[in-house]
């Protein structure tokens, strides 16, 4: 096979060259920014083609078992520059491009983001299909190619403001279009018997067309494929009504098409949108097991042998129709008994559980089930009738079918052989608390497989000069073998090595208070703790502790200047779900608390609040290796398991948490003495609300927390609307759930401790190196070594 993956920059600038002139249609002299970016893309793009090309031939002629991931979310970020890295190409593309007279971080940062996800889901998703790639683990990822993702989000008067992503307006090029890979994929209708053998014959038709990515692994040794449906009508539009001159009605099969792959979560609130999600999640899944099965039968195999060919990954309940779809499949299309159906079934899927928060184990209305899926409601119910038949110790309390709902967490648990949370702690949470009847009744079910991040993207991508110190002090092969990171532990020790990783932090710091200048106004100080939370903005992660614990050092700076404050710049990033509107009043304050406390003469650069909009994965790339502090400061026994909190401890942040999702493993890898822990633990979080008073017993506790409610309920931080944040308050003394005020003392300490840490360099440097140094564990290598292993059952080819 030839190699075309490490060209000249000669070789390279021609074939750019020849891109820009016969795919661009430019010349040199007229080209945009868009244009280098687009000819470079394609440059690159053509050097994937054959190591994609070559592992599909030897998953074809090996027999290989493929792994299919199916996913709502694959939050890719840009391609360009990850794909470049992985090529082992970065730097020939940056001298390319500079012999052409152009800047090769332009081009980067011109290529907007894919708007296919939201927040950690998502990159894990993507995280775990750049490792199957890299470990050669022959696999597909399913999504939807959503046309404008979530949302675009900006503020007006502080306020979130939601506005249509359009990541699609430019052509994107790292996709094949596979016109020839369209399934149709029914909704509503009836189920009628025919030959004794239930038929669903649609009230809804839409195709789903394939557009294919390849994900290539690092080395460019091995790539699999990312799958992406869209919906289309079935028939363009109705000819004979637009010739009556009914032109909406004529255009319906195409705006129900649209719209199934237009939005990622429509906002579920009134029975349309929930509809919408419904038909979403079966429109992914349908199109996906039609796609296995195809594959599957043309390789020449039985469909009884399905389970020694496929591995089937559900990433949360998103996907949980997959199991009465697929029995549908066998039985309904394929004349299987359900018994064997459902065994098959069982054998082919896994279940990844990413929360433990009862209202994101979607559960659907036996009444919306039944008119959207009739067939499908058929099928549950007779999975539930199975599943207690075979188990008939199973408390009458549960099943799958309730209270006139169907509950997806309990629909993906009895057909999956394997149901895996994605941290210790929450693979326990999920034992005991979430499906303790079910695990009773199959033990070793459940198992565990903490989270990882990709090293390639978030250490040697996002940090170019923590990842150039790292390959100077221990040599290269770390980006694939992360625990090697290991070995700059006796060099930590080192006042020199300590100084150098000052240096390249500082470099990031730089540059990350330059764009917050540029693009946010807001001048400050490198010199200060960068204090980072960055993630969806919901209650259970507690942006509002972080808020309230400012303005409390704000007022006590404001009271006490003369004494020795440590200065801080906190920066917060995420989107509000369009519907949440409490997280969106917290949005609101964030901004209002910005605007008063960064315009105050009295603190100046002591302290700052930036909150960029629209957070995404780009984003992150800006702020995670600048990041002193990194915020993980979730109730605990809420957090499934996060990411966020691996790749600011990988870049060298330190972080402030409790003891919730992976942190509790964090904080055991990098030691406890590296790590700011404060807070309630789950048992006491569960043993606090049984108290109906917590809330108003911790803030009459906490004299600088009533002071701060007093100034919010006053309108301090909302002269024109002294009203606006009543609600909040009101919440705070009266419910808080989420326990903000029970650990907002232990907050306050545990930020002292981070003041005093800070103060002594020599101290600082040497937690920071060593919390590096010690996340090897965190790797998304690691994690999909443990599903091939203990779910999959698959070997890499490589």
């Amino acid at each position: 096979m030839k190699d075309i993956t490490a060209p000249t920059v000669e070789a390279l600038r021609d074939d750019i060259l020849r891109h820009l002139t016969y795919t661009m249609g430019k010349d040199a002299d007229h080209a945009s920014v868009y244009d280098w970016r687009m000819a470079l893309s394609f440059a690159l793009r053509d050097r994937i083609v054959e190591p994609w090309f070559a592992a599909t031939r030897q998953t074809w002629d090996q027999g290989r078992k493929r792994v299919y991931y199916l996913s709502m979310e694959f939050l890719i970020g840009r391609v360009l520059e990850d794909a470049a890295i992985n090529l082992g190409l970065r730097a020939t593309c940056r001298d390319a491009m500079t012999s052409l007279g152009v800047d090769f971080r332009a081009v980067v940062e011109d290529e907007p983001d894919a708007a296919l996800g939201n927040g950690g889901l998502g990159r894990l998703a993507a995280c775990y299909m750049e490792s199957m790639a890299s470990l050669g683990c022959a696999g597909y990822g399913y999504g939807i190619r959503y046309e404008h993702g979530l949302f675009r989000q900006r503020f007006e008067g502080g306020r979130q403001v939601e506005t249509p992503e359009d990541w699609l307006k430019q052509r994107h090029p790292w996709e094949f279009e596979r016109p020839e890979a369209a399934y149709e994929i029914g909704f509503k209708g009836t189920v009628e018997k025919r030959d004794g053998k239930s038929v669903w014959v649609p009230g809804e038709t839409v195709m789903a067309e394939a557009f294919d990515m390849p994900v290539i692994g690092w080395k460019g040794k091995w790539a699999n494929t990312l799958r992406l449906w869209s919906a289309t009508p079935t028939t363009l539009f109705d000819l004979a009504r637009f010739n009556h001159g009914d032109y909406a009605a004529a255009a319906e099969p195409e705006a129900l098409a649209r719209t199934l792959s237009r939005v990622l979560y429509p906002d579920d609130t009134t029975y349309q949108g929930k509809e919408l999600r419904l038909k979403q999640e079966y429109f992914l899944t349908a199109a996906a097991l039609h796609d296995i099965i195809r594959r599957h039968v043309s390789g020449g195999y039985a469909l009884k042998d399905l389970p020694d060919h496929v591995a089937i990954q559900m990433n949360d309940t998103h996907p949980a129709i997959a199991g009465p779809e697929l029995v549908r499949i066998l039985v309904d299309l394929n004349g299987m008994s359900f018994e064997d159906a459902i065994e098959i079934t069982v054998k082919c899927l896994g279940y990844t559980n990413h929360t433990l928060l009862p209202e994101a184990l979607e559960r659907w209305a036996t009444y919306l089930m039944g008119s959207v899926l009739p067939r499908h409601m058929q099928i549950i119910e007779q999975i539930d009738a199975w599943h207690l038949k075979n188990n008939p110790a199973r408390p009458h309390y549960v099943g799958v079918v309730k209270h006139h709902e169907v509950r997806m967490g309990e629909l993906a648990f009895v057909t999956a052989h394997k149901v895996n949370g994605v941290s210790a702690l929450h693979s326990e949470l999920i034992k005991q608390n979430l499906f303790p009847e079910l695990d009773k009744l199959h033990p070793g079910r459940i198992i565990n497989q903490t989270n990882g991040v990709t090293p390639r993207r978030w250490l040697r991508m996002a940090n170019p000069a923590l990842s150039r110190l790292i390959t100077e002090t221990i040599g290269t092969g770390w980006e694939a073998d992360l625990d090697r990171l290991r070995d700059l532990e006796p060099h930590v020790d080192d006042p020199g090595f300590r100084t150098d990783f000052a240096a390249a932090k500082r470099q990031n710091k730089d540059a990350l208070a330059n764009w917050f200048l540029e693009t946010q106004g807001v001048k400050v100080d490198p010199a200060a703790i960068f204090d980072v939370q960055v993630k969806r903005i919901h209650e259970y992660k507690r942006q509002l502790l972080n808020i309230l614990q400012t303005i409390a050092e704000w007022h006590e700076m404001r009271n006490n200047p003369q004494a020795d404050y440590q200065p801080r710049v906190k920066i917060f990033g995420g989107k509000a779900a369009p519907g949440y509107h409490t997280a969106k009043e917290i949005i609101r304050l964030i901004n209002d608390v910005a605007s008063v406390v960064n315009a105050d003469p009295l603190t100046g650069d002591r302290l700052k609040i930036v909150y960029p909009a629209n957070y995404n994965v780009s984003m992150a790339e800006r702020l995670i290796p600048a990041a002193d502090l990194s915020e993980q400061i979730s109730t605990a026994g809420k957090e499934a398991s996060g990411t966020g909190n691996m790749k600011f401890a990988l870049n060298g942040a330190l972080t402030i948490g409790t003891l919730d999702g992976a942190n509790v493993e964090i904080r055991q890898e990098v030691g406890a003495e590296n790590f700011f822990l404060f807070g309630l633990t789950a048992p006491e979080v569960m043993e606090r609300r049984k108290d109906p008073e917590h809330a108003r017993h911790a803030i009459l506790a906490s004299q600088p927390l009533q002071d701060v409610l007093q100034m919010i309920a006053e309108g301090r931080f909302s002269p024109e609307e002294p009203e606006r944040y009543h609600g909040l308050v009101h919440n705070m003394w009266h419910s808080d759930y989420f326990l903000v005020a029970s650990d907002f003392e232990a907050y306050r300490s545990a930020q002292a401790q981070v003041d005093r840490a800070f103060a002594d360099p020599d101290r600082w440097w040497r937690m920071a190196a060593l919390n590096t140094a010690r996340m090897g564990f965190f790797s998304s290598d690691r994690a999909i070594r443990g599903y091939m292993a203990e779910i999959w059952e698959t070997e890499s080819a490589l």
